[in-house]
C-alpha cells in the first residue's frame, strides 16, 4: 500500500482517538451540567452506558499496562509509512507535545482511575433513564 494512504489511515485513527477522548471528557462535563440545567438527553441510557464503557476500557488498559489498540495501530501505520511514531500512551504523548508536561506512568493510571470513578459516580448521582 502506498505510504500516503497509510498516513491518511493513521491520521483518521488519530482523529477517531481524539473524538473518543473528547467524548469521555465532555460527556462527564455534559452529564453534570445537564443535571443542573435539566437537560433530559444526559439521562439517556445508551449515551451513559457507552460513556461508562469507554472510560472503563481506558482504566482497565492502564491498570494492565496495555497500550490502547488505537495508539498501537496508528503508530504501526506511521512506522510502515516511514514516519516516526511516538512512545507511551496517546494522552501522554499529546499532553507532552501540547503542554510540555511529562509525568510518571502512575500519574496517568491514577488520573484515569479517578476520572473513571467520577464517571461511575455520575451513573448514580445523575441516574440514566431508559
Amino acid at each position: 500500500m502506498d505510504s500516503q494512504w497509510l498516513l491518511v489511515f493513521a491520521d483518521a485513527l488519530l482523529i477517531l482517538h481524539t473524538m473518543l477522548v473528547a467524548f469521555v471528557i465532555l460527556g462527564l462535563v455534559a452529564t453534570f451540567a445537564g443535571y443542573f440545567l435539566n437537560w433530559r438527553w444526559v439521562r439517556n441510557f445508551w449515551f451513559r452506558l457507552s460513556h461508562l464503557a469507554v472510560i472503563a476500557v481506558v482504566v482497565l488498559q492502564s491498570w494492565l499496562g496495555v497500550l490502547c489498540p488505537l495508539t498501537s495501530w496508528e503508530m504501526a501505520l506511521r512506522s510502515k509509512a516511514g514516519e516516526a511514531g511516538y512512545e507511551g500512551s496517546f494522552i501522554q504523548h499529546w499532553l507532552q507535545s501540547i503542554l510540555y508536561y511529562s509525568a510518571p506512568e502512575w500519574v496517568f493510571i491514577l488520573a484515569y482511575t479517578v476520572f473513571g470513578a467520577l464517571v461511575l459516580a455520575s451513573w448514580f448521582l445523575v441516574r440514566p433513564r431508559r
